[in-house]
């Protein structure tokens, strides 16, 4: 094959595994992957469906072309199908039958497809080996270091891999550097056409348990629990708390003495986001109470899914929050569709004061 040598790769299968780290069968894969794209190159068109076999025993090739068998007298695609007078005599319509063909050479512009084809699918599958590792540790989080900063991602290297922090797992408002280093949540790996992607997140809920699992011992020893978080990232967060031991200050135990504990979690996320920690309940009208703090409820009445609460006027603005934020995230925690309405005021009428008319009465006769 020019400029590709099958039985020069075929011998070298061994050593680019062991140097590549993926087994022996991942690298036929991309080599057969290779010739095949070749093979359609300089034979066929992107329509075909073509397959590739490597015997590294000796170091040849045989490329498949796949095609659907048509009733005879039709028109056709002759790069995906094939009448069924030209299929062979055991084919029926409706099967897919393969012609093969021996590879020998490629032109020079097939020989740099496939190089490519090599270069690209090793890189591809060597990235999918080392994300494989990070499989067990979704939703943990690691320190990395920002390597690149584009227009809707942020690109951070992680140990032996790399992943990216769309926008939308961003803390919004937050400024990152090149080489500057963040903790960051492995939330999920990405397949798709690219190959596999890891996907870091700062704005989700679960950073912020990490990192109150970072500062609150008493969470692994199951004196307080989280029982529920609402967020949204770089303005505020709720958490709500409850304690397993009688007498345990749960809401106490997650801020810490001075704030401490409290105060780290705002370090890592930034000043301009606060964190209420609220009391959990399994009373449903106190849990929403607890929930709308700072806010100073009425009354509360539960219908179903959804929660009407009444305050004062002078509640009213802090109940709903700024543009909805502390309704809407107290929603979020408690799982109520919450609407706030204003407590109906009752005037109250002016009594009768028979003393003050008498007086008044007698007033006007003295002055006559």
């Amino acid at each position: 094959m020019e400029g590709l040598d099958l039985k020069q790769m075929s011998a070298m299968v061994d050593i680019i595994a062991e140097e590549k780290g993926l087994p022996k069968d991942v690298i036929i894969n991309v080599i057969e992957q290779a010739i095949a794209a070749a093979w359609r190159k300089d034979n066929g068109d992107r329509e075909m469906n073509v397959r590739a076999v490597l015997n590294t025993n000796t170091g040849e090739a045989e490329v498949f072309v796949a095609r659907e068998v048509i009733e005879d007298g039709l028109a056709y695609n002759p790069s995906t199908e094939i009448p069924l007078g030209e299929a062979g005599k055991k084919a029926k319509i409706g099967d897919v039958v393969e012609e093969s063909h021996k590879v020998s050479t490629f032109g020079r512009v097939a020989a740099g497809t496939a190089k490519q084809v090599i270069i690209q699918r090793l890189r591809e599958a060597e990235n999918e080996a080392v994300l494989s590792e990070y499989e067990d540790k979704i939703g943990t989080v690691v320190t990395g270091t920002v390597a690149r900063i584009e227009p809707r991602i942020i690109r951070v290297d992680v140990g032996r891999g790399s992943g990216i922090m769309p926008k939308s797992e961003q803390i919004d408002g937050e400024f990152y550097t090149v080489g500057s280093r963040i903790k960051v949540l492995i939330k999920k790996i990405e397949h798709g056409d690219k190959g596999a992607q890891l996907i870091l997140s700062r704005s989700c809920p679960e950073f912020i348990e990490y990192l109150f699992r970072q500062e609150v011992p008493e969470i692994d020893n199951g004196t307080v629990e989280i029982k529920g978080i609402a967020r949204e990232a770089g303005r505020r967060t709720k958490i709500a708390v409850t304690s397993t031991v009688p007498g345990i200050d749960p809401v106490g135990t997650f801020v810490g003495g001075r704030g401490v504990r409290v105060g780290a979690v705002m370090n890592e996320i930034g000043d301009k986001e606060k964190i209420d920690i609220v009391t959990w309940s399994d009373n449903a009208s106190e849990y929403i109470r607890e929930a709308l703090s700072p806010a100073e409820i009425n009354k509360v009445e539960i219908d179903g899914k959804k929660a009407k609460v009444f305050v004062s006027e002078e509640q009213q603005s802090i109940a709903i929050g700024k543009q909805g934020q502390n309704v809407r995230l107290a929603s979020k925690l408690t799982g109520y569709d919450i609407d706030i309405e204003l407590v109906k005021s009752v005037k109250k009428k002016k009594k009768n004061n028979v003393e003050d008319a008498l007086l008044s009465a007698l007033e006007d006769s003295a002055e006559e």
